[in-house]
């Protein structure tokens, strides 16, 4: 019972992506004193860690991908001849930079911070054909988000009025701009609405044909 190997008593993976076989080849290599053999076998190792990882295949250069691979699983112990420059601990654990966040408050939450920018972006353009034909494009996707989240139906008053704000006053959308009255399809929401319709009228169809065609018979047989 004593001499049970489990994997909670193991050296911890560095990389479980390529199982424990790997990180022991690599450390085996790793222990040759000989280091042109070194330089040989690792060759091997890194044929089979692309085979088990074909995936790696749609990255850009994956073979470099494989020998830096091989210096993490090594705990950057390894010494061999690599191809690619070889990474240090340093540049493999450093931080990516931070994003910033926008401090700025939403003016809108349901139309979100991209709706916000593109109005921003709209309203600092002259007033041109362009800057005419961008208004009714935002105002046309305002109303689909607005008809997501909200009623079945938006005025495209509303809709101006919501550009109007998010853009603190530096839009009011031409008179001539027209979007409709959005409202929702209630046969998009039940596919089958479609079909049961057809359904009804193809049977309806048939049951009036068979209806004629049983008219007939019956006159058949009153004439004789």
């Amino acid at each position: 019972m004593d001499n049970k190997d489990y994997n909670t008593q193991r050296e911890k993976l560095i990389m479980p992506e390529y199982g424990r076989h790997v990180q022991d080849m690599i450390n085996y290599v790793v222990n040759i004193p000989d280091k042109k053999k070194r330089d040989e076998q690792i060759q091997a190792v890194v044929a089979v860690m692309g085979t088990l990882n074909p995936q790696l295949r749609d990255i850009v250069d994956f073979r470099h991908k494989l020998w830096d691979h091989v210096q993490i699983i090594s705990d950057f112990k390894i010494d061999i001849d690599s191809p690619y420059p070889i990474p240090t601990r340093e540049t493999i654990a450093t931080e990516p930079s931070q994003i910033p966040l926008q401090k700025k408050p939403i003016r809108s939450a349901c139309y979100g911070r991209n709706i916000q920018n593109m109005i921003d972006l709209i309203a600092s353009r002259p007033d041109d054909d362009v800057k005419k034909y961008m208004i009714k494009v935002i105002a046309s996707y305002m109303k689909q988000q607005y008809l997501i989240w909200n009623k079945d139906s938006v005025s495209e008053e509303t809709i101006y009025a919501d550009i109007h704000t998010l853009s603190g006053g530096k839009i009011t959308v031409p008179s001539d701009i027209h979007i409709g009255m959005g409202q929702v399809d209630t046969n998009a929401r039940n596919p089958r609405s479609g079909n049961n319709q057809n359904n009804s009228n193809r049977n309806t169809g048939s049951h009036n044909k068979k209806g004629k065609q049983g008219g007939k018979k019956w006159k058949k047989n009153n004439q004789q």
